[in-house]
């Protein structure tokens, strides 16, 4: 069985227990390898039942019972890869500060090989030492921030939301965030190594309001969609409107993509609009870095109207999963009749697997209520997935200790979000 060998080889130890395949969970390289493997042994066993090998005698005969066995293997085994897969994130995570850092130290190395470059032929000048101090600022503060966070993922720990993805949101605030305050630091360190009153005076006049109006409105309102979109997120969880279930790890496809992996409109546009007008800015500032940069009103508006795009699509998506119909399922040759007890019920609806719930372990955690009984919902594998349950169809037995009767039917999704009750006749 692939639980028992996975447990034996993780309970291995000795000389070389961390060399060459490991699969223990005290070194990132066997939370990897042990990751890997139990997704192999996973999909080769789903795949050997799909074509109808690998069955007991035992069960053989009996197709519920084959179906029941099937389904408890599969769960065991996705159970054992979902255990996996979490210590590997965190592992992940645990490492990724130290990337976070160096990609912040890059930057500013990036920084500065353009300001060398630049400086040829028109020289040295304040503004570009007044640059690199600000970089380095941002830089040592980030690193502090990210070290103190190391295990969440270092810098990006205040972007991950609580489904554990990155949020597009809080990405793109912080994006504009750290912007300015990059910006205002150029300002204060020309400031702090201006000579002449003159000179002083020009600068802060270049915080003016009404030089900055534009991108500090941007940043108030990506600042503001940022709150508001975490708090409709959590409402409507909780009011079981919108269905979360929480990934793995963070990963930078986050930003534009559901939390299916499809790519998103709402998320995409959000994300272009808003990185063209940072660049903008961006380059302003390196024109007259004497000032805020001047984002143009007609740019800011566009921005904004992304953001007010973005929040409106937050808005829109979900919905709780309904059941539309349940009847009775019927196989090639059966005769029509009424529900009994050990048959098989169709339930008919739509959003029985939320978005990311599309793993087996996920999908395993599905239960029917069938008046005071719940039902698991199994897992009926086919060649490179599942035919049971579907996100609009379930197919569940009705088990003997129905009691006959007029009873209430009701889906609990991975995520548990309930749906709406049907009634149906059981009869003896």
């Amino acid at each position: 069985m692939a639980v028992q060998e996975a447990r034996q080889g993780a309970g291995g130890s000795g000389p070389g227990a961390h060399e060459g395949g490991c699969t223990c969970g005290d070194c990132p390289h066997g939370v990897r390898e042990g990751h890997r493997r139990a997704v192999a042994e996973f999909l080769a066993k789903r795949e050997e039942f799909a074509s109808g090998r690998g069955l007991p005698a035992a069960v053989a005969h009996s197709a519920s019972a084959s179906r029941q066995w099937v389904s408890d293997e599969l769960t065991q085994s996705a159970d054992l890869v979902a255990e996996r897969g979490r210590a590997d994130g965190e592992a992940w995570l645990g490492r990724l500060w130290r990337h976070t850092a160096a990609w912040v130290w890059g930057a500013v190395g990036v920084l500065l090989l353009a300001q060398a470059l630049t400086a040829i032929g028109a020289g040295w000048t304040l503004a570009r030492t007044a640059g690199l101090v600000a970089a380095v600022l941002v830089g040592a503060a980030l690193t502090g921030a990210g070290y103190l966070h190391r295990a969440r993922g270092g810098v990006i720990a205040p972007l991950v939301g609580e489904d554990n993805r990155l949020s597009t949101s809080r990405a793109l605030a912080a994006s504009w965030v750290l912007f300015v305050v990059y910006a205002v630091l150029v300002l204060a360190t020309e400031l702090a190594a201006a000579s002449t009153h003159d000179k002083r005076d020009a600068l802060i006049a270049g915080l003016d309001l009404a030089r900055g109006v534009g991108v500090v409105s941007v940043v108030a309102v990506v600042c503001g969609i940022a709150v508001v979109v975490r708090r409709v997120v959590g409402l409507r969880v909780l009011g079981q409107r919108l269905q979360k279930v929480r990934a793995d790890r963070p990963r930078a496809a986050d930003l534009l993509t559901d939390d299916s992996g499809r790519g998103s409109f709402t998320d995409i546009q959000y994300v272009v609009i808003s990185a063209v007008a940072l660049v903008f800015a961006a380059v302003r500032l390196a024109r007259r870095p004497d000032r805020l940069p001047d984002l143009p009103w007609g740019l800011a508006l566009l921005v904004l109207v992304s953001a007010a795009t973005y929040l409106a699509g937050k808005y829109a998506e979900g919905g709780r999963p309904v059941i539309l119909s349940v009847v009775r399922a019927r196989e090639a040759g059966d005769l029509d009749a009424p529900i009994r007890t050990g048959d098989d019920i169709e339930i008919r609806g739509a959003g029985f697997v939320p978005p990311g719930a599309q793993r087996a372990d996920r999908l395993a955690r599905m239960v029917v209520r069938i008046g005071a009984v719940h039902v698991h919902v199994p897992l009926v594998p086919v060649a490179g997935g599942f035919s049971n349950p579907t996100d609009s169809l379930l197919t569940v037995p009705v088990p003997a200790d129905v009691e006959p009767g007029r009873v209430e039917v009701q889906v609990v999704t991975a995520a548990g979000v309930e749906t709406n009750p049907v009634a149906i006749d059981v009869t003896e």
